[in-house]
């Protein structure tokens, strides 16, 4: 059992859900943050059914494209535990159509929550952090951050932000003891496929997925050895490698692949 106290954003569904269970098994208190609440009744029993010795957890009703939510749930978070520790910021939605006819609402819904989203909850996390003494930012982008991805272009500008952002961010929060961690994952088996804003469903249908909870385990291991860059199978670092070494051949492919 620790002390510590970790915040996790989109924790009603898939990696997020997973990562709360993860954490809570490893003894760290969880502050479970989402807009669905039956989701995440159903996440606080979970843990609470863990075996013993297990973290708490605190369930907050919060929209991250709304940034009193975020502040509220960081609030709660320290009237709940007295400090915060880690922010996981998970919470993330998809698109797939052309970057011109597709409705500007799917667009704009992919960047106030992948983007915007992510700025709330570090402007709403850290401060609380540094009086805590430090501590650990998780913030998951994707393979794709570095790919060219016609029909998935808002997506993928929206996770090379997030993975700019990383190193960015983790020069300025460095005399804070304040670590960020860019945890950059492959097709996972969740619910994300099918919310995808424009058509929806899997892409790469013969492409290998990851279990959430793969990706849970890593982001519990990124939070305690405080890594900088993750990315999970050989799979996913071929990719990118691709991206880098080939990015006319990689683009040829997203294009079939998400047209």
């Amino acid at each position: 059992m620790n002390s510590s106290v970790a915040l996790i954003t989109g924790a009603s569904s898939g990696i997020g859900y997973a990562a709360a269970l993860a954490f809570a098994r490893h003894g760290t208190n969880v502050v479970a943050a989402a807009r669905r609440s039956e989701r995440l009744a159903e996440l606080e029993q979970a843990i609470n059914n863990l075996p013993e010795p297990h973290g708490a957890v605190l369930t907050v009703r919060a929209d991250v494209q709304k940034a009193e939510d975020m502040q509220q749930a960081v609030e709660q978070a320290i009237r709940r535990f007295g400090r915060l520790d880690i922010l996981v910021a998970n919470a993330g939605i998809g698109q797939r159509g052309s970057l011109i006819d597709s409705s500007w609402h799917d667009i704009e819904t992919v960047l106030r929550t992948n983007i915007d989203g992510v700025l709330h909850s570090l402007r709403a996390a850290v401060p609380a952090m540094r009086r805590s003494g430090g501590g650990q930012i998780i913030l998951i982008s994707s393979v794709m951050s570095s790919m060219p991805a016609p029909h998935a272009a808002t997506y993928a500008a929206s996770k090379a932000f997030i993975s700019n952002l990383a190193a960015s961010l983790r020069l300025e929060l460095e005399a804070d003891n304040i670590g960020v961690t860019n945890l950059l994952v492959g097709q996972t088996h969740t619910e994300f496929a099918q919310k995808r804003l424009g058509k929806s469903g899997r892409v790469a249908s013969r492409l290998p997925t990851m279990a959430a909870e793969q990706v849970a385990d890593a982001i519990v291991r990124a939070a305690d050895r405080r890594q900088k860059t993750v990315v999970l199978r050989w799979l996913d670092r071929l990719i990118m490698l691709g991206n880098t070494l080939t990015p006319g051949l990689m683009g040829r492919i997203a294009r079939r692949l998400y047209k």
